[in-house]
């Protein structure tokens, strides 16, 4: 499994955190940025990048940051595959991945505290996708929402 990391100036120093969770960790990730503090970037760029990646590379799954996690979690979602979601709490972030399969963690650098963003990414690396027929059919009707747009 790949990761792929990005986050604004508002999530890089957590990002930078994260990235070297990642690297102790042994998981594969590509950090697409910031590589350094521009107070003048945008979110978009980075989620831009981190979503169309995650979309074209099955199996593949992003961590997305900014401030407040809605500018990313907003633009990643509108690439199709994409089920980015805005982590609050290991707990929750284990619920999105067995139930939703949750495939682009979003962190909101402001409101997060390090330990609380390590859980998450954590239960986001380690939680399987649940496939039952519930779920199923949720993610289809997803699918057909996105083909249709």
């Amino acid at each position: 499994m790949k990761i792929f990391l990005g986050a604004d100036h508002r999530g890089y120093e957590l990002k930078e955190k994260i990235a070297s969770w990642l690297f102790e960790l042994e998981v594969d990730f590509e950090d697409l940025g910031a590589d350094h503090l521009d107070e003048g970037d945008d979110y978009s760029k980075y989620a831009t990048e981190v979503a169309s990646l995650v979309a074209k590379r099955p199996g593949s799954k992003g961590v997305l940051l900014c401030g407040s996690g809605v500018g990313v979690e907003v633009m990643a979602n509108k690439f199709d595959g994409i089920r980015a979601a805005i982590g609050k709490s290991a707990g929750q972030v284990k619920a999105g991945r067995e139930d939703d399969d949750m495939n682009v963690l979003v962190i909101a650098s402001d409101f997060t505290l390090e330990r609380q963003a390590k859980g998450m990414l954590i239960a986001f690396l380690e939680t399987k996708y649940q496939k039952n027929v519930r779920h199923e059919r949720r993610l289809d009707e997803i699918e057909k929402i996105e083909a249709n747009n």
